[in-house]
């Protein structure tokens, strides 16, 4: 009698794939959710590099990143946010890092030219890659709260990846403040080869480096999840939505 009242397997089955094809559109819904995306919106005028208070500035979304390399959550006295805009003639990208820690800078900068090894102290970083097909060959861009400034160009495809002559014609702006350090790129398209057109996806990271000695920072607006310290990670970029 039991065998009367009971589904058969075969019911079973059926309703338990119902539930499933129920339930994939939300699982994707919430996988997409998951990636890392930042829309970059056009501004019509140029900025200068070194006006803050530009009111441009004020319809780039502000991303907030709070996050180590590794996923952990980072001290609250080390986060940044950025911003970026773009126009007919440039990209623009404004760091603005919380700073309750002595700097660690060069005490004689050079704003003239490239400083070499820039990463080893306090630094923000820019990695973006306008072809998503070959996420591997990317662009590096470096700015350090003196203003300093560090590009190259990155491409794994090749036995010496990194290429230090690169010239991308950037242009940096820094102010440190009590408590705060503002630092802006501002990056031509002729550094790229061309410019984006509206709904362009370029994929990239954002970085920060700060501090000094094993308890040294490297946050990352998308994780990259290595064991140790590691930025150059193409396969973990994040999405550059260009939008007007």
């Amino acid at each position: 009698m039991a065998d009367d009242i009971n589904p058969s397997k075969g019911v079973i089955r059926l309703l338990a794939l119902t539930v499933l094809l129920m339930w994939l559109p939300a699982i994707a819904d919430s996988q997409l959710m998951k990636k890392s995306g930042m829309k970059i919106h056009h501004t019509a005028s140029d900025i200068p590099i070194g006006n803050l208070n530009n009111l441009a500035w004020k319809r780039a979304d502000e991303v907030k990143i709070a996050t180590d390399w590794n996923g952990n959550e980072a001290a609250k006295g080390r986060r940044f946010a950025v911003r970026m805009l773009w126009s007919v003639s440039a990209l623009y990208v404004r760091f603005e890092a919380a700073q309750a820690e002595p700097l660690v800078v060069n005490d004689k900068p050079e704003l003239g030219k490239k400083t070499m090894r820039l990463w080893e102290r306090d630094v923000c970083e820019l990695f973006i890659a306008p072809d998503g097909r070959n996420r591997r060959r990317y662009y590096e861009f470096e700015i350090a709260p003196t203003g300093e400034w560090l590009d190259l160009v990155v491409d794994w495809m090749k036995d010496e990846p990194r290429d230090w002559e690169y010239t991308s014609g950037m242009e940096t702006f820094a102010k440190i403040e009590t408590g705060e350090v503002t630092m802006a790129m501002k990056i031509p398209w002729s550094a790229f080869g061309g410019m984006p057109k509206h709904g362009d996806v370029w994929l990239g990271n954002l970085f920060r480096q700060v501090g000094s000695g094993e308890s040294r920072g490297y946050l990352a607006w998308s994780p990259t999840m290595t064991k140790d310290p590691q930025f150059h990670v193409p396969e973990k970029f994040g999405e550059f939505v260009f939008v007007k």
